[in-house]
């Protein structure tokens, strides 16, 4: 495979040694690395730096930031040394929030999530949404936006819609996808393959489970499974 796949890996493990050597197995074929909220709790910064130390790829830092513009404006800043590639706020937080972002990480694709991709129909209903998931993702997909937001996170089946009203520039980050061969199922209910999704718009999706649960098998089948999924995105 020439190049790296359009891929973004989600590092969800306790063990910073495992995330490390995950990184360096397949960091010749992954566009993006995700830390997430637990990966930033357990190691902080300095885990952060070890990652990014492993590889050239761009790192996702996937915070979900949620508060009010100033804490989130201090929470952004705290992490401005780390200079990451992606860093997710919630949109639901509001136009100022996500700006406050905005404002202090000007390098940084502030990436605003909509609807998460684990909640059904019945609980964006339950939750106060007026609008199903669909209406209610792309109203907040266009709040991000207007507020300096530069990647939106959706489900794959808001992309197409959440396309057609932001700029071609806007990033769409998908998590939600699952191989063609149905081998993972797990608590993301709003689903289809990466090919899928590249096709309808998104621009990198999100998999890590059938990827990194190869780890097990050593980190020869962990790359060739990353290929794998790679080769079913063209």
């Amino acid at each position: 495979m020439a190049g790296k796949s359009p891929i973004v890996l989600a590092v969800d493990t306790s063990d910073l040694a495992t995330a490390v050597q995950w990184v360096e197995t397949t960091s010749d074929y992954i566009s993006v690395f995700k830390l997430g909220l637990e990966f930033f709790l357990n190691f902080g910064h300095d885990g952060v730096k070890a990652i990014m130390d492993a590889t050239d790829s761009d790192i996702f830092l996937d915070l979900k930031l949620h508060d009010i513009p100033h804490t989130v404006k201090g929470a952004a800043s705290a992490v401005s040394n780390l200079a990451p590639k992606y860093l997710t706020v919630h949109a639901s937080g509001g136009m100022a929030m996500v700006q406050a972002a905005v404002d202090v990480l000007p390098a940084t694709k502030v990436t605003g999530v909509t609807i998460l991709t684990s909640l059904s129909e019945d609980d964006v209903s339950d939750i106060g949404f007026k609008k199903n998931a669909l209406e209610s993702a792309v109203g907040l997909a266009k709040l991000a936006v207007a507020g300096g937001a530069r990647a939106i996170v959706c489900s794959p089946l808001e992309i197409a819609a959440i396309r057609s009203v932001i700029a071609p520039d806007i990033a769409i980050i998908t998590p939600g996808v699952r191989p063609a061969d149905g081998t993972h199922t797990d608590d993301q209910v709003r689903t289809m393959t990466p090919r899928e999704a590249i096709g309808l718009g998104a621009n990198l999706v999100v998999i890590g489970r059938p990827i990194t649960s190869m780890w097990s098998q050593g980190p020869t089948a962990m790359q060739e499974r990353a290929v794998e999924i790679a080769s079913q995105l063209f």
